[in-house]
């Protein structure tokens, strides 16, 4: 449904530093960049990192990233905390969400929240090798 979405942050190239570390166990890297302006993705332009606007405090922002399995979530956590992430809560199961929802969340340099999500039950395989939706 989300064709791309865009993020204000404090320093491009600084939080573009984040996103190349935190998003490379879930597959995604840098696509494009366009002026002041970086996009990630697996395909196309998904997330675009775009300078802030206005002076005074962020919103924060959650974005959750579709990892293909619990070991790209596990992946995240770890490349994400090692770019200086704060984390929020470690890889886990979350069955108040459903009894297969694996999550790690961390904060980004602009304080939004960040996570990868794995939806698929331990030992199984995602249908096509796709990852699977909720």
């Amino acid at each position: 449904m989300i064709d791309h979405m865009a993020i204000q942050v404090a320093n491009v190239p600084a939080s573009a530093e984040f996103y190349d570390r935190a998003l490379a166990p879930l597959g995604a890297q840098r696509t494009k960049e366009f002026g002041e302006f970086i996009s990630f993705g697996t395909t196309g332009h998904t997330l675009w990192l775009v300078p802030a606007t206005e002076d005074g405090p962020a919103r924060e922002v959650h974005l959750a990233f579709a990892a293909p399995d619990r070991a790209a979530v596990d992946a995240f956590h770890a490349a994400a905390v090692a770019a200086g992430a704060e984390s929020l809560h470690a890889p886990q199961l979350w069955p108040q969400y459903h009894e297969a929802y694996y999550g790690a969340f961390v904060r980004d340099p602009d304080g939004n929240n960040i996570e990868a999500v794995c939806h698929t039950p331990q030992g199984e395989t995602p249908p096509s090798g796709g990852v699977p939706q909720p």
